[in-house]
């Protein structure tokens, strides 16, 4: 019941909640979304703690590597983590963070798993302890009482850890000690009590830019009638509220595909540390974990160019940028993305290739939707053509997508395209959904790159060189 009894710690002092379930878990993944970016921000390489239940909360790739954690789950997820080595394993299928230097086998991330009891809340819960922010996360309260609770006071977060050393002393005494170590090697702490002035108006942005739920509604026959003869005011203003509506309604979407996805992907690579699963297993649990992240990446981009459509950011910050290396790196996941489709890839990359500007952290899963949007309408047997070569003060980066029938031809037909608005299209042929040429100009052009597309199922991309020292 010690669980339960951090909930109530957290509550007391705060009034009693209104919203529903769905409303609350929709504030709990902003939150942890928000949590996250703080964390990054405010420490490039956190050191610290984390305790969560049911399920592991964080999924950071940066904060899982070099946090401590404890996650309270249910027995019937023993199969998916060994109870003495509960590993992250690393990115099997992808090329993450190689290009910073970073390998696989040390690109990992530790939490230990403890079991969660039948009388325990499956409400969720994280804690958060680094040297600069102290943060507590829950769901508490009835069905129509449900409310997300922050706490960042010292003496809140003092009594929840309390609570948690004495469950740990129950469940793993060990783990009670080596929680405590954790701590004090974490040294004096800067208190984030003030963290809830930041935490809660961001949290407020994240959820007014996301269409919480769709609603239909009836409109009656005095409604219908006010609107036969509208000022032309009115006209331009209500077009532009629903071009905003279908905009946040595409990243409420987008965020809800990702979030189950990554949830998947986590539990999949948890049950890849087993060491007694047969091969067929291995592979089939890799194909998913490649399939989920090539979805979580595509409709990421969806997302970032429904939020750039809507609400365009300011000047980019490009940096140095090896866009030969990573193209080299990211070439294997490619292969294998296209191999299960029966597609080629053929690569041709100039060498002694100069640095360009860029921003490496999106171009890399941008790269990744160029070849998703140049080989999805392709059948088995297709070739994609990739090349990289100088063009002046530019490089120039060229995919060039041929079907078996087009293949030693000069030219291949160009796909029948549809758009859905400014930022998706798709082919009517075989009902294909992508960026539209729109939003993937816009969501190069801020990362430094200036698109032309072709007439033929290809295009072409230059990116600026970056300046010598």
């Amino acid at each position: 019941m010690l669980l339960q009894s951090i909930h109530q710690q957290m509550a007391q002092g705060v009034s009693t909640g209104c919203s529903d379930d769905s409303t609350a878990r929709r504030m709990w993944w902003a939150a942890l979304e928000t949590l996250q970016e703080t964390l990054l921000k405010n420490e490039e390489a956190p050191a610290g703690i984390w305790l969560a239940a049911p399920l592991p909360a964080l999924y950071a790739p940066q904060l899982l590597n070099c946090l401590q954690g404890w996650v309270w789950a249910p027995e019937a997820l023993g199969a998916l983590t060994s109870p003495s080595t509960s590993l992250l394993p690393p990115d099997l299928s992808r090329a993450r963070q190689s290009h910073a230097g970073t390998t696989h086998s040390s690109y990992t991330s530790t939490f230990r798993r403890l079991p969660l009891h039948e009388s325990d809340s499956h409400d969720p819960l994280l804690v958060v302890i680094t040297a600069k922010v102290q943060i507590a996360l829950a769901l508490h309260g009835g069905s129509s009482q449900r409310q997300l609770l922050m706490r960042s006071e010292p003496e809140t977060l003092g009594s929840v850890l309390g609570l948690i050393e004495q469950r740990l002393k129950l469940d793993a005494p060990d783990q009670a000690l080596a929680l405590h170590q954790a701590l004090e090697a974490l040294g004096p702490l800067e208190s984030s009590s003030a963290l809830g002035q930041t935490f809660w108006p961001s949290l407020a942005v994240r959820l007014a830019s996301m269409a919480p739920t769709v609603t239909l509604q009836a409109s009656t026959s005095a409604t219908a009638h006010s609107h036969q003869q509208p000022q032309t005011t009115s006209e331009q203003g209500s077009a532009a509220n629903k071009a905003d509506e279908e905009l946040s309604l595409l990243e409420a979407i987008a965020h809800e595909v990702r979030t189950p996805l990554s949830t998947i992907r986590t539990l999949i690579r948890s049950l890849l540390r087993r060491n007694d699963l047969p091969e067929t297993a291995i592979k089939r649990l890799q194909m998913i974990d490649t399939e989920c992240s090539e979805q979580i990446d595509r409709f990421g981009l969806i997302f970032q160019a429904a939020e750039l459509q809507r609400q365009p950011e300011g000047p980019s910050v490009l940096a140095q940028t090896d866009l030969g290396r990573m193209i080299s790196l990211l070439t294997p996941s490619w292969e294998q993305q296209l191999q299960r489709r029966g597609i080629e890839l053929s690569l041709s990359i100039a060498s002694n290739l100069p640095s360009v500007l860029s921003d490496p952290s999106r171009l890399e899963p941008m790269l990744g939707g160029l070849v998703d949007r140049c080989s999805r309408g392709l059948p088995s047997g297709s070739q994609l053509l990739l090349t990289l070569q100088p063009a002046g003060a530019r490089l120039k980066l060229q995919l060039h997508g041929q079907s078996p029938a087009e293949r030693g031809e000069a030219v291949a037909s160009p796909e029948p395209i549809a758009q859905l608005g400014p930022v998706l299209s798709w082919n009517p042929d075989t009902g294909s959904l992508q960026l539209s040429q729109t939003a993937t100009r816009r969501l190069l052009a801020r990362l430094g790159g200036r698109l032309t597309q072709r007439r033929d199922r290809g295009l072409t991309v230059f990116f600026p060189l970056a300046p010598h020292c």
